[in-house]
C-alpha cells in the first residue's frame, strides 16, 4: 500500500455522514474486543503501539470500503465523483480495487524477500497466486498465514495495506469463529470453504479475532509475571523490535550518513547506533511512582554514564531499531520520521514481553559463541546440523507421530485424512525450523523437501 496514496479519501470521511458511517464499521471489527478488555482505541495505541492499531484500523477502513449504505451509496464512488480529478488514474483505479476486495486468510510460500510470495487463499481454496510485496516478505516465514486483502494493481496482484499475522492460536479460534458463523458442525477440515459474499460479510471475524487473541495472550503473561519490570524512565518493559525497510534505491551508506549526524545517536560502527538520553544539566535520578515501586527498575548505560534508550542496526535491506518500552518505541519512530523521513518504508514491529524474550533467548541459547569456540564457519555449522536434522527425520518417518493420530508419517501418507494431516505437519517443521532466527541459520537453511518426495505427496507442497 506504500506505492498508493490514501490520504484524500481517508480526509474526506469528514464530509457529509461518511464519518459517523465509519464509526459504526470501526465499532464492528474493535468494539467486542476493547470493551472486553475495558480499554479504548488511544488505550490500543500504547498496549500495542501506534503502527500495530492503525494496521487494525485500516482494516477496518478497507472493509467501509467495500460496503453500500442508504440508496446503495458508496464511499469509494463518491469520492471519485467529487474529488477523483485530483487522484489520476492509477490512484483511482487502487481505490475501486479496495472497494471490490475481499479479506480472506492466506498462506504464504516460496518467499522472495523484497520481492514476492505466492499465497494460497484457505477459506476458498483455489491455487496459490504470486503476489508481488516489498515489505512483509522481509520478515514472513514459509507457510505462515496472514489475513489480508490481495488487489490487482498495474496488471500485478499486491497487498492492501490491512495485513495480519496469525499465528495456529488465532488460525484455531478463526475457524472456530467461522464454523459457528456458518451453523456448520466442525468436520476434518481446518477451514470451513467460505464464498466470497459470505467472506465480505464476515470481514470484521478477521480484526477481533486476531485482537481478542493477542489482548488476552498478553493478559495471561502479565498475570503470570512474578514483579512488574520498569526501564529508566518508569515505563513498562514491553521490548519492541521495529524493522524499517530501506526505499528504492536507498544504500545503508546513505542511511548511515544521516544517522551519523544526529547528536542523540553514538555510532558503535558503520552499522550499529546507541541512541542516547540527551540530558541538559545534571543527570536526574529515577523515582519510581505507582507500580513502579512494586518493581525492579532495569537501566542501559555506557561507560560513561550516558543512559541507552535503544538501539538502531543497519542489516541487509534493513534498518532495526530496538527498544524496550511502548513510550521509547514511540519516540523513536517520530525521531527517525523527522530525520528519514522518505528513505525509509513503513516498519514492522514484533512486540514481546520479558518472559518471552528470555524464553526466546534460552532457546536460542549462544550458537555463535558455541560455533566459534568449535571453529566452525557458517557452512560447516549448515553442514553438520543438516546431516544431524536429516538422521533424526528419516528415523521419525518410521515412528509414531502424535501430530498424526499417533501414526507413522508413512502410514498417514496411505490415505487421504492421513496426507491432510501429513501436510500440516510438515509445514509446521518447516516454518518452525525457519522462525529459528539468524543465530540458528544451519536449522533455518535446512531444506525438507526431500520428506515430501519421501512419502509421495510433493504435488500437495503448495
Amino acid at each position: 500500500m506504500a506505492s498508493h496514496e490514501l490520504s484524500g479519501l481517508i480526509r474526506y470521511l469528514g464530509q457529509d455522514d461518511w464519518g459517523a458511517s465509519f464509526d459504526e464499521v470501526l465499532d464492528q471489527h474493535l468494539g467486542p474486543a476493547l470493551d472486553a478488555a475495558e480499554v479504548s482505541f488511544d488505550d490500543l495505541k500504547e498496549i500495542l503501539g501506534p503502527d500495530v492499531a492503525m494496521t487494525l484500523w485500516g482494516c477496518a477502513f478497507e472493509d467501509f470500503l467495500t460496503q453500500e449504505w442508504d440508496g446503495g451509496s458508496n464511499f469509494v464512488d463518491a469520492y471519485l465523483k467529487r474529488r477523483g480529478w485530483k487522484e489520476g488514474p492509477r490512484n483511482s483505479a487502487y481505490m475501486r480495487a479496495l472497494k471490490t476486495s475481499v479479506m480472506s486468510l492466506y498462506e504464504v510460500s516460496d518467499i522472495v524477500p523484497g520481492k514476492s510470495l505466492m499465497a494460497r487463499d484457505l477459506l476458498r481454496n483455489g491455487e496459490p497466486v504470486l503476489v508481488q510485496e516489498g515489505t512483509a516478505t522481509r520478515t514472513l516465514k514459509p507457510w505462515d498465514r496472514i489475513a489480508a486483502r490481495i488487489v490487482s494493481s498495474d496488471g500485478k496482484m499486491i497487498l492492501a495495506g490491512g495485513l495480519l499475522a496469525y499465528s495456529a492460536a488465532a488460525c484455531e479460534d478463526l475457524a472456530e469463529s467461522f464454523y459457528k458463523a456458518l451453523r456448520k458442525r466442525r468436520g476434518k477440515s481446518a477451514f470451513p470453504k467460505v464464498d466470497t459474499q459470505t467472506l465480505r460479510e464476515l470481514a470484521p471475524a478477521f480484526t477481533l479475532t486476531w485482537l481478542f487473541r493477542t489482548l488476552e495472550t498478553m493478559a495471561r503473561q502479565m498475570e503470570g509475571a512474578p514483579q512488574f519490570l520498569f526501564n529508566s524512565d518508569g515505563d513498562e518493559l514491553l521490548f519492541h523490535e521495529i524493522r524499517y525497510p530501506l526505499a528504492k534505491g536507498v544504500t545503508q551508506k546513505a542511511i548511515a550518513a544521516v544517522l551519523d549526524a544526529v547528536s542523540a545517536l553514538r555510532p558503535e560502527s558503520r552499522r550499529f547506533w546507541n541512541w542516547l538520553e540527551n540530558h541538559q544539566g545534571p543527570k536526574k535520578a529515577f523515582r519510581p511512582q505507582g507500580r513502579a515501586k512494586q518493581g525492579l527498575s532495569l537501566t542501559s548505560e555506557m561507560d560513561d554514564g550516558a543512559t541507552v534508550l535503544g538501539t538502531l542496526e543497519l542489516k541487509g535491506r534493513q534498518l532495526l531499531v530496538g527498544v524496550n518500552s511502548r513510550e521509547r518505541a514511540a519516540r523513536g519512530q517520530a525521531l527517525l520520521a523527522e530525520v528519514l523521513g522518505g528513505l525509509v518504508g513503513t516498519p514492522l514491529t514484533q512486540i514481546m514481553t520479558p518472559g518471552q524474550t528470555m524464553a526466546e533467548r534460552e532457546s536460542r541459547a549462544d550458537p555463535e559463541s558455541d560455533r566459534e569456540a568449535l571453529g566452525l564457519s557458517p557452512e560447516d555449522e549448515a553442514r553438520l546440523v543438516g546431516e544431524v536434522m536429516e538422521r533424526h527425520y528419516r528415523q521419525v518417518l518410521d515412528e509414531a507421530v502424535p501430530a498424526l493420530g499417533d501414526v507413522t508419517p508413512r502410514q498417514a501418507a496411505r490415505t487421504a485424512a492421513g496426507r491432510e494431516n501429513l501436510v500440516a505437519w510438515l509445514k509446521s517443521l518447516e516454518n518452525n525450523a525457519a522462525r529459528v532466527g539468524d543465530g540458528q541459520r544451519g536449522m533455518a537453511a535446512y531444506d525438507f523437501t526431500w520428506m515430501w518426495h519421501e512419502l509421495g505427496i510433493t504435488k500437495l507442497r503448495k
